[in-house]
């Protein structure tokens, strides 16, 4: 049982991933260069350079290693296998102050592990989700719970978080939905969107959720906010994110970095979770927008989505240096 006072909560699912840096790959957009795909030979040997294995990451672990970080009491709910991999991502969780009191170990089961094709400055991730025996753990009551990507086989698990916020009502909760929870669709997570305090996705996503193909943010924040989150937040890569307040609409560029990207696995994953760390420190919505593009720009330039996650001190170096134009625009 975890003995402090618990801030965040993750509730997601966890994983290894293996970064295989590719030497050779043609990418082909289609003219609006939003939609593009890695090609290879097929039936070929594919050189590559190297791999990196990296252990106790996924969504969850992401955002509660970034909560830690800026000095939170964070746990992590998830599932693990009776593996290797099982055992080193305790350790690595571990070591980076993240509470493994509600970790579930499944016996004669892996640990997921993904293989992400990492070209260039950016990755296509190979996903494989175990199916694990779902069970909502009695835990300390957190001020957060950051909900985000689980295995298709977790509607009854998402339904006992949802009762769980019904009987918990100062509890707030952040969702960064993952790919089965935007195709399992807002009427059947109708509870879950409604219990939302904050909501982060990124353009094509806020799409696919309302079924659009406005590239409009005010249309499209509105729309999410519409079905019940509090604040809801769009990220569009390098061109900056915006925010709807449940009266404003704002912009926020990306923290610029003189040097350019190295590889951006976790990006979306940095900005959504330290948007939520900063509202539990106190911060207010606009304090936190600023501080959220920070950690994503520190990210990028270490492999995987954990090594270059700043501690508090280090975010507020950052904003004391950043740049006249870097804030908040009303829209």
């Amino acid at each position: 049982m975890f003995k402090k006072s618990l801030d965040v909560l993750a509730i997601g699912d966890i994983a290894t991933d293996a970064f295989i840096r590719l030497e050779k790959a043609d990418v082909h957009c289609k003219v609006n260069t939003n939609d593009c795909e890695i090609c290879m030979p097929f039936g070929d040997k594919i050189p590559f350079e190297y791999v990196k294995v990296i252990k106790a990451v996924g969504n969850a672990a992401n955002a509660a290693v970034s909560a830690a970080r800026l000095g939170l009491n964070t746990a992590l709910v998830t599932n693990i296998g009776d593996d290797q991999n099982g055992k080193d991502s305790l350790v690595e969780l571990h070591k980076n102050n993240v509470s493994t009191s509600y970790v579930k170990i499944n016996k004669n089961k892996p640990t997921n592990y993904h293989f992400v094709l990492w070209y260039d400055i950016d990755r296509t991730i190979l996903v494989h989700h175990t199916d694990y025996d779902y069970e909502l753990p009695k835990f300390a009551e957190p001020k957060w719970i950051y909900l985000t990507s689980m295995s298709s086989a977790t509607f009854p698990y998402h339904m006992a978080i949802a009762d769980y916020l019904d009987a918990h009502p100062n509890v707030r909760l952040t969702f960064q939905p993952g790919t089965f929870q935007i195709k399992l669709g807002i009427e059947e997570l109708k509870r879950i969107y409604q219990h939302t305090h904050v909501f982060i996705v990124n353009l094509e996503e806020a799409q696919r959720i309302l079924g659009s193909t406005s590239r409009d943010i005010k249309i499209l924040l509105k729309g999410l906010a519409d079905q019940g989150p509090k604040i809801t937040l769009i990220t569009d890569a390098s061109k900056g994110a915006y925010m709807f307040d449940g009266e404003h609409y704002y912009f926020m560029p990306i923290y610029h970095d003189s040097k350019p990207p190295f590889e951006r696995t976790g990006c979306g994953d940095a900005f959504a979770s330290t948007f939520m760390s900063a509202l539990c420190i106190g911060k207010s919505p606009l304090e936190a927008l600023t501080w959220a593009p920070v950690n994503p720009m520190s990210v990028a330039q270490f492999i995987g989505s954990q090594e270059g996650l700043l501690t508090r001190k280090q975010i507020e170096w950052w904003l004391e240096r950043a740049p006249s134009d870097y804030k908040p625009r009303e829209i």
